[in-house]
C-alpha cells in the first residue's frame, strides 16, 4: 500500500501544481470532488488502511496522514489566494478615467540658479563649493572685514559653540553669512588665473519679512588675472544680464547702469541696475517707482583680500560680484513675498512649471 500512496502523492502534486499556475474557483472544486470528499482517492485509500497488517499500519498510516495534510493544506492556501484576488478586482472599476500623472515642477529658486550657472558656464566659469560652517577667518578677516565691522555684531550672524580637538572652547566659529568665503579658499589653493562661481546657502540672523529671510541663496563670481579691469568687469556682467533678462525690454534695448558703493572685499565697489522689466522704466511699486532694478553688487577685488588669498596684488588684479538668488526669482517671478518661496503651496509652485 506504500507504493499506493507514493503514486498518489505524484498525481496530487501534478494536480497542485497545474493548479499553482493559473488557479481558478472551477479547478480548485475539481481538486477537491477528485481527491478530498468521502468517495475521494484519499478517503479511499483511508479506508483501504483497516486491510493492512497490523504491523505496517503505523508506517502506512503516516505516510497516509502527511499526503492528506498535504493536500488540505495546499487547498486552503490557494483557496484564501483566490479569495483574495476576487476581492480586489472587486473594488477595481475599469470604467473609471485614468488619473493623470502629476509631475513635480522644478522649484522656482532651482530654475533661476540653473539658468544663471548655464550663462556662467558657457562664458568660461567654473563651479567651485565651500563649507557652511565657516570660521571667522574666511568670512570675515580675509575679506577684509575691519574688527568692529557690524556683521560681526551677534545681530547679523549665528554663531556656534565648538570645541577644539583639547577641549578648548572656539569663539570664531559661524554659519557662512555669505558665498565670499569660497573665494578665500580657491584663492589659497589654486595659482591664478582664476575664473569660477560660487553658488550656495547662506545665513543671516535677520527677522523673516516679506523681503528678508535667515536662510537664503547666494551666487558670486572671481575672476584674478594678470591685467584684468573694470572695463572686464562691467563687460562680463552686462553680457550676463542681456542673456538673462534679454537684450531688449518692451522693443527697446535694455538699460544698465552702474553705480558707486562700498563692500570691505572690493576697490573700487559697485552696484548693478537694470531697467525694470516689470514696468518697462516708467516706474511701479517695485523698482519703487525709479525704473531700476537692483540686480548685483560688484568691484575690483580689494587688494588685502588678494594676499589674504597668496596672491601678490602687485602682479595680479581681479573682480567679483554676488546676488541674491530669491531677489532675482522674485523679480522675474512677479511675487513680492519671499517666503512665498518656501512654503511649499502647490498653487504657487505649480505655476512656475
Amino acid at each position: 500500500m506504500l507504493n499506493e500512496i507514493t503514486q498518489l502523492r505524484t498525481i496530487i502534486e501534478q494536480d497542485l501544481q497545474a493548479l499553482g499556475v493559473a488557479p481558478s474557483k472551477d479547478h480548485l472544486e475539481q481538486f477537491r470532488l477528485k481527491h478530498l470528499v468521502r468517495k475521494g482517492t484519499l478517503a479511499e485509500l483511508t479506508e483501504r488502511l483497516r486491510d493492512v497488517p497490523k504491523e505496517d499500519k503505523p508506517a502506512v498510516g503516516k505516510e497516509l496522514n502527511v499526503l492528506k495534510t498535504l493536500a488540505e493544506s495546499e487547498f486552503k492556501r490557494l483557496s484564501e489566494e483566490i479569495s483574495v484576488e476576487a476581492a480586489s478586482a472587486s473594488t477595481l472599476d475599469l470604467t473609471l478615467p485614468g488619473r493623470r500623472l502629476r509631475h513635480a515642477p522644478k522649484h522656482p529658486i532651482n530654475q533661476t540658479l540653473d539658468e544663471m550657472l548655464a550663462i556662467f558656464n558657457r562664458m568660461g566659469f567654473a563651479i567651485a563649493e565651500g563649507p557652511e560652517i565657516e570660521d571667522d577667518l574666511h568670512n570675515f578677516e580675509a575679506l577684509n572685514f575691519p574688527p568692529d565691522h557690524p556683521a560681526r555684531d551677534m545681530q547679523d550672524t549665528f554663531f556656534m559653540e565648538a570645541t577644539n580637538r583639547d577641549g578648548s572652547k572656539r569663539d570664531d566659529v559661524l554659519l557662512r553669512t555669505h558665498t565670499s568665503p569660497v573665494q578665500v579658499r580657491l584663492m589659497q589653493s589654486q595659482k591664478p588665473p582664476i575664473r569660477a562661481i560660487m553658488p550656495g546657502r547662506v545665513y543671516r540672523n535677520e527677522a523673516i519679512s516679506a523681503r528678508s529671510l535667515a536662510e537664503f541663496h547666494q551666487l558670486e563670481g572671481l575672476y584674478v588675472d594678470k591685467n584684468v579691469s573694470l572695463a572686464e568687469l562691467k563687460g562680463t556682467l552686462v553680457s550676463f544680464a542681456q542673456q538673462f533678462y534679454g537684450p531688449m525690454l518692451g522693443g527697446k534695448e535694455l538699460k544698465y547702469r552702474f553705480r558707486p558703493s562700498f563692500f570691505p572685499f572690493t576697490e573700487p565697489s559697485a552696484e548693478m541696475d537694470i531697467t525694470c522689466f516689470l514696468c518697462g522704466g516708467k516706474g511701479c511699486r517695485i523698482c519703487k517707482y525709479a525704473g531700476w532694478l537692483e540686480i548685483l553688487g560688484c568691484g575690483m577685488v580689494h587688494p588685502n583680500v588678494l594676499k589674504a588669498g597668496g596672491i601678490d596684488p602687485e602682479e595680479y588684479s581681479g573682480f567679483a560680484w554676488g546676488m541674491g538668488i530669491e531677489r532675482v526669482t522674485l523679480l522675474r517671478t512677479g511675487l513680492d513675498d519671499i517666503r512665498l518661496l518656501y512654503d511649499n503651496d502647490v498653487r504657487i509652485l505649480e505655476q512656475f512649471a
